[in-house]
């Protein structure tokens, strides 16, 4: 059973930096697609990044592109979300998830496994 288990969230200021964490097991992951998204209060779940475990691969929802860098350690089996000149609308809580195969998709509906979730506060 693949677990995930997120970690990195607060309460930061506008402009601030914070890195999410992602630490994913019961599996050795291979042809998987890796995700974070995020869900507002009041809002639908809704993509931020993806990345290709086996070859790197990243793609980005245009409100975070040049912002957030995701990335991945294989030894730890560790996905991250480096996030930059954080705003106010970031403001949600942030899911990572898994997707067994390798593809385009960034609906959350097509993502197969979830972690439980970690705050992010922007103030102003």
């Amino acid at each position: 059973q693949v677990q995930l288990v997120e970690s990195g969230g607060g309460l930061v200021q506008a402009g601030d930096s914070l890195t999410l964490s992602c630490a994913a097991s019961g599996r050795t992951f291979s042809r998987h697609t890796m995700g974070w998204f995020r869900q507002a209060p009041g809002k639908e779940r809704e993509f931020v990044a993806r990345i290709w475990w086996s070859t790197g691969n990243t793609y980005y929802a245009a409100s975070v592109k040049d912002r957030f860098t995701i990335s991945r350690d294989n030894a730890k089996n560790t996905v991250y979300l480096q996030m930059n000149s954080l705003k106010p609308e970031d403001t949600a809580i942030y899911y990572c998830a898994v997707r067994d195969e390798v593809d385009w998709f960034t609906n959350p509906s097509a993502y197969n496994y979830w972690g439980q979730g970690t705050q992010v506060t922007v103030s102003s």
